[in-house]
């Protein structure tokens, strides 16, 4: 009888369509494992395809490559190599699964489908994949293995089921979104299915962005006490060897390593980078270019991108009216120093000037308003998109989850570009994480390309928030201040709160009126704003789907 078992987790960072780069990182993964004198490796959930594969699983040439890659990845399990629980899309009797595999001894020897198949928030896998039912453990030397997916840990049957049948240890691939706080979530979840069944379980984790998604890894190993054994790294590729041993009580990891995970803007800034990084990077973009208007916005963003890429793949465009002040001009040079990146100057009064001319005679006896100021935003959004097209760099957009909420937004304008760093982050946050970056990022695992010192002037972060589109603006001329306008807004949005529970807050009524209005309204903007990090349980996107043509709003 096998007393001990080593088991490599392989937390990877798969691209989604991308079959033979996928393969590669499973082999070399398992080349690891191998030279670890691990006895089995363990991967994410649909490593093979990428996660979330969406309707890609439904091309049958897309599905005949990969089970073909999985046969031929089956047969190096042969000999002294480690076996592999592999997570992968799967045919199996006519119907496709989301499903995880044992490859031994140069074979597929068994097949466990996902049984809940989650069809929330970001999450539609009942149009794709078929349910499977409950299962009971795999043998794998002699040692009874429940292999369960991601969302079946969250429910009682599929672990009682294993637990009642035999199973020893659970083992399960996982495509956890990162949230902020949702490692808690995860954590208890797998507390209590250990807790009902007494038995261990290993989580391992998919890293790596794809498209508005963000992986943060963070696999981690629960002993059958539910005391934590292991806690892998966020936010980065990791194999990582666990020892178990076989007790009177049965099997235990005795592995012990713990990675800090317990600071929420310092994840945050991480998943920032990452999935700015991942999009660019496997979109095959040479690089970004951004509006640098010596705000806030601009600034956080340009930070990111610097640690995500590298300054020399960064182009920040200064681009002034009559608006503007010398103080943005300052603090934008300074910033860009500060960064070591690229600052470019155009000028966007000539292209005012040629707007109002154009214009003139459609807008005869009218005066200025929001349309002078949205055409300077709209000469901008211009001017960063023929820099794209000519240079292949990727427009980096600016706005912040308060602005893109309540529609403090140009169409066209400042929502042209192809990503946003900061669509997911809510103004006062933004405000937290530059002094979080200026004073230094604490127990993080991912890399930054940036500077280790501040990457922004203080007065960037001190002084009131313009868009600088007429004389004297401020943001609060127009929103209110934005300690009380996030809050409103997090009631409303992650929250779905009512108007007079959000009132009982200590919000007037009016306040929270005009919000929730503005709120509804800016939908038709939000539908036509690029993809962004999410960070949140609630984005912008995938996760809140309202309608645009909505006359409930008639009712606040």
């Amino acid at each position: 009888m096998t007393e001990e078992l080593k088991i490599a987790l392989a937390q990877l960072n798969p691209t989604v369509g991308d079959l033979t780069g996928n393969m590669h990182k499973i082999r070399e993964a398992h080349k690891t494992a191998k030279d670890m004198d691990a006895d089995l490796m363990v991967t994410g959930e649909l490593v093979t395809s990428g996660y979330p594969p969406e309707d890609l699983v439904l091309k049958p040439l897309f599905m005949d490559r990969i089970e073909a890659s999985v046969k031929i990845l089956a047969i190096e399990t042969r000999g002294d190599n480690p076996a592999i629980v592999l997570s992968t899309p799967w045919r199996m009797d006519g119907k496709l699964y989301n499903a995880v595999l044992l490859l031994d001894e140069g074979d597929v020897q068994a097949v466990r489908p996902k049984c809940h198949l989650p069809n929330y928030g970001v999450f539609d896998e009942k149009r794709i994949f078929s349910e499977g039912s409950p299962m009971g453990p795999v043998a794998y030397k002699g040692i009874a293995l429940g292999l369960l997916t991601c969302e079946d840990l969250w429910f009682e049957d599929i672990v009682e089921c294993l637990e009642e049948t035999g199973a020893e240890i659970l083992l399960s691939p996982n495509g956890s979104p990162f949230e902020m706080d949702k490692m808690d979530e995860r954590m208890n979840h797998a507390v209590s299915r250990v807790r009902e069944s007494g038995l261990p379980l290993a989580y391992v984790n998919q890293v790596g962005g794809q498209d508005e998604l963000l992986f943060d890894g963070a696999s981690f190993v629960l002993n059958g006490d539910c005391s934590l054994a292991v806690q892998m790294p966020a936010f980065v590729e990791n194999v990582t060897l666990t020892t178990w041993k076989r007790g009177a009580t049965g099997w235990a990891c005795e592995t012990i390593s713990h990675h800090d995970q317990s600071d929420r803007l310092n994840s945050v800034y991480q998943a920032m980078v990452l999935g700015l990084r991942d999009y660019v990077q496997k979109n095959g973009f040479p690089g970004v270019v951004l509006g640098m208007s010596g705000g806030i916005d601009s600034a956080l963003s340009a930070a990111v991108a610097v640690d995500a890429l590298g300054a020399d793949k960064v182009h920040c465009v200064m681009m002034p009216s009559p608006y503007t002040s010398r103080e943005s001009l300052e603090d934008a040079e300074q910033a860009c120093e500060m960064l070591g990146v690229r600052l470019d100057e155009v000028n966007i009064a000539p292209a005012m000037k040629a707007f109002d001319d154009m214009l003139s005679p459609l807008f005869e006896g009218t005066n200025s308003d929001t349309t002078e100021e949205n055409i300077q935003s709209r000469s901008r959004g211009l001017t960063l998109m023929a820099i794209s097209n000519k240079h292949g760099y990727m427009v980096l957009t600016t706005g912040n989850k308060s602005e893109m909420s309540v529609g403090y937004a140009t169409l066209y304008g400042d929502m042209c570009g192809g990503y946003s760093v900061l669509k997911d982050i809510y103004k006062m946050d933004v405000f937290r994480l530059c002094v979080l970056r200026n004073d230094g990022l604490k127990n993080s695992d991912i890399v930054l390309e940036g500077p280790d010192g501040p990457v922004m002037p203080e007065r960037i972060i001190s002084k009131p928030p313009s868009a600088e589109l007429k004389p004297d603006q401020k943001d609060e001329d127009s929103l209110p201040p934005y300690e009380v306008l996030d809050d409103i807004l997090y009631c409303l949005v992650e929250g779905e709160m009512g108007v007079d529970q959000i009132v009982e807050r200590g919000h007037p009524l009016e306040t929270v009126q005009r919000v929730w209005r503005l709120l509804d309204l800016a939908e038709y903007k939000r539908r036509q704003a690029p993809p962004g990090v999410k960070v949140t349980s609630r984005a912008f996107g995938r996760d809140r789907r309202y309608p645009i043509t909505n006359a409930f709003r008639r009712a606040i």
